[in-house]
């Protein structure tokens, strides 16, 4: 489990990147988390990473909707 500093950097970038996305829009927010626990879990990955990582996930639809 990511500490409380890497949680709450995860909570911000998520809310930073799902700005847009209506808060009962609950699917795309956890394709997003999802992405984002992904890429932390990766040794030294920064904020920038993380935010390019949640990006991709917004632009990129699971495969099954395509």
């Amino acid at each position: 489990m990511p500490d409380v500093e890497m949680t709450a950097l995860l909570q911000a970038v998520l809310d930073e990147v799902c700005a847009d996305i209506p808060p009962w829009d609950t699917t795309t927010r956890a394709r997003v988390a999802m992405r984002l626990r992904a890429t932390a879990r990766q040794d030294g990955c920064s904020s920038e990473e993380l935010k390019r990582a949640g990006r991709d996930a917004l632009t990129r639809a699971p495969t099954m909707w395509r």
